[in-house]
């Protein structure tokens, strides 16, 4: 009987110590699940922060130069932008397919009434402005008022807004030494600011002052609260007395609006209005989003999430690029950066139910 007692005792003091370390290692990730719950910046900040740790290690000084550090800005300024705006749309639940086309088109406008009407480049700019957020506008109102799936509808935004940028500029480029010659503030952000041997243009500060504007407005405004309400739980938002049909549509309406200011930095960018520039922006604006922690289920994510996640892939562009490796490296870590960001989405949703 003696041999027994200890035998349990053996076994029972065994078993609170599987218990208590299975504990501790549900609490180790609980808390690692709250950090990154409540800093949704974090992981992307980290990969950031590594991948230039790495790359510098790699690559020394051609790494390191301040030349080369804001020359990743400089390529990521107009993926930037518009990522502020697929940002916006994303935390309501939502997605926008159409802002590269909208930031094309708005530039096209802005181009053309200058030079074919022959409007101020001020008015014609504003006109410009006043092009995206219509775009905005109509895909608002077919979101939030006729409940039209998002997805749908910026689909089908995108190959109508594809169309008549083609159809209104018969494909014409209007080429840089014009628009240098008469209207130069078309070319404002591309103009640069040398600091030292670092080269900044006004595309990447005007990037820096809208994601600074945009994490007040959406963590210390009442809008952007409502924003996060409406991505989390629509109903659940209405009931509290969120004006969610208004909201959404203000959304997609400021959405609009920035794809119109990334249209204006693209043409200070190439130099040139062209109505071919920027195909890809759709799918680098979601990439950034989604590499910044972004969820899109909506409701979690942080913008300056979304600004890491640019400076990322800026980051391994630039560095493969100076390795010499093929450019199909770069997708095939960006697409395997995707996958896993999704991941931990999901991890930290599962951990938290």
């Amino acid at each position: 009987m003696a041999k027994d007692d200890d035998y349990e005792s053996v076994l029972s003091s065994s078993a609170t110590e599987v218990a208590s370390f299975e504990t501790s290692n549900r609490s180790l990730l609980n808390r690692i699940q709250h950090i990154l719950h409540s800093n949704p910046a974090a992981v992307p900040l980290i990969v950031l922060v590594t991948s230039v740790i790495v790359f510098g290690l790699l690559l020394g000084s051609k790494f390191f130069s301040p030349f080369a550090l804001t020359l990743i800005l400089q390529q990521t300024a107009i993926v930037g932008i518009v990522g502020a705006a697929q940002t916006l749309v994303i935390l309501t639940a939502g997605i926008d397919l159409s802002v590269g086309a909208v930031m094309v088109l708005s530039s096209v406008v802005m181009g053309q009434f200058t030079f074919r009407y022959g409007l101020p480049p001020e008015l014609a700019i504003m006109c410009g402005f006043a092009c995206g957020a219509l775009m905005g506008f109509i895909s608002g109102v077919l979101v939030a008022i006729v409940r039209l799936p998002p997805f749908i509808v910026t689909l089908g935004m995108w190959q109508i807004v594809l169309a008549t940028n083609f159809l209104y500029s018969a494909n014409e480029t209007i080429r840089s030494q014009d628009i240098e010659a008469n209207a130069p503030i078309l070319q404002f952000f591309g103009e640069k600011i040398v600091i030292g041997g670092a080269v900044f243009t006004y595309g990447v500060i005007a990037l820096i002052l809208l994601v600074a504007l945009l994490h007040y407005v959406l963590n210390h405004t009442a809008w952007g609260r409502h924003v996060y309400a409406i991505g989390d739980d629509p109903d659940a938002a209405e009931l509290s007395g969120v004006q969610v049909k208004k909201t959404l549509i203000s959304v997609y309406v400021i959405a609009g609006m920035i794809c119109a200011l990334a249209g204006w930095a693209l043409i200070g960018r190439i130099g040139s209005v062209s109505p071919t520039a920027g195909q890809e922006a759709n799918i680098e604006s979601i990439t950034a989003v989604v590499i910044g922690g972004i969820s899109l289920f909506g409701g979690r994510g942080s913008i300056l999430g979304m600004l890491f996640g640019a400076l990322i892939v800026g980051v391994f562009s630039l560095g493969l690029r100076l390795f010499g490796a093929d450019p199909q490296w770069t997708y095939l870590l960006i697409g395997l950066l995707i996958i896993c960001a999704v991941a931990v989405d999901q991890w930290i949703r599962k951990v938290s139910s």
